[in-house]
């Protein structure tokens, strides 16, 4: 999953930025307001994380610029800001949830998953494909209830794939979601991730689309 980290605080943006990507998520972070804008026009986040008090345009302003142009992206607003009126400004701003801080980070983490546990339309916080299912919350991937132990990259994806089981993922989709606006992607770094995805799982699991990209064929 990829998120977007809007937070102008350099010592709380790094803890959050590396305690998320220890957590498997692929993080870009952006101290500006106006680079946040800018940010959400042009990128593909499964998530925005966003505080209030931004230098060069304020957070509930980038918030309600999204929302004007129908961007539908789940936003945690994360905040010093705890009066009922600045919750209540957020919230109606087009915010999905509100933390304060100081914060602990498991309660961040919870929310997140929350968060994109809706926006997939999901309401269990495991997701199945027939036997095959993911946890995000423990890491954890079981085929036929079979722990299949997986390295982050891989887990990425295959969370991507069986999020949207059905639907062809072209390789720029998968490289969006996973990678960030700092990572050096190899040519062939997808094609090779799958290759070891199906030698863990199968290779009835994933089909490749030829010209187009991936997808995860559904499972009853």
């Amino acid at each position: 999953m990829r998120l977007l980290l809007v937070e102008d605080d350099p010592l709380l943006g790094d803890g959050i930025q590396t305690g998320l990507r220890q957590d498997g998520y692929t993080v870009d972070w952006i101290q500006n307001g106006l680079e946040a804008d800018q940010a959400v026009r042009a990128g593909n986040f499964d998530l925005i994380i966003m505080d209030l008090n931004l230098p060069g345009l304020p957070g509930l302003e980038v918030l309600q610029r999204l929302r004007a142009r129908g961007n539908s992206t789940p936003v945690l607003v994360l905040t010093a800001r705890d009066a009922t009126s600045d919750r209540v400004a957020g919230l109606d701003a087009g915010a999905d949830d509100y933390l304060v801080k100081p914060f602990d980070f498991p309660e961040l983490n919870a929310r997140l998953r929350a968060l994109l546990r809706r926006s997939s339309g999901r309401a269990t916080p495991i997701m199945c494909n027939g036997p095959l299912c993911i946890d995000p919350a423990a890491h954890m991937v079981t085929l036929d209830e079979r722990p299949i132990p997986l390295p982050q990259r891989e887990f990425a994806i295959l969370e991507v794939l069986l999020n949207n089981a059905g639907r062809v993922m072209s390789r720029s989709h998968i490289e969006e979601s996973i990678y960030g606006w700092d990572t050096e992607v190899g040519s062939n770094a997808i094609e090779v991730h799958i290759h070891h995805l199906r030698k863990k799982l199968g290779s009835e699991w994933i089909r490749t689309v030829r010209g187009v990209g991936y997808m995860m064929e559904k499972h009853s």
